[in-house]
């Protein structure tokens, strides 16, 4: 359980940060692995994994331009957010 001076809490905390820290290295790496179609040597399986490419390729391209197509931020609609936000917070806290 619990130790005198917390060192049992203090290696619990230790080993998941460094398994968290391994994880978060290892996930891009594994991730490129099927990024390199050009080393698959079976033609149907390099052919299927460039198709997967240029369909994911397609989709970051019509999510760009949907974000570009999108109009900023107006200041009249954050000035409205901000005012309901604020009589949201006199409701909730009338005194403080």
């Amino acid at each position: 359980m619990l130790g005198i001076d917390g060192k049992d809490e203090d290696a619990t905390l230790n080993f998941l940060l460094s398994l968290l820290l391994a994880l978060a290295t290892i996930s891009p790496a594994l991730a490129e692995i099927e990024q390199n179609c050009r080393f698959i040597q079976a033609r149907p399986e390099r052919e299927a994994c460039y198709k997967r490419q240029e369909a994911a390729l397609a989709e970051k391209r019509k999510q760009a331009a949907a974000r570009e197509a999108m109009p900023p931020y107006s200041p009249e609609q954050m000035s409205q957010e901000d005012a309901a936000l604020k009589s949201t917070l006199r409701s909730i806290c009338r005194g403080c």
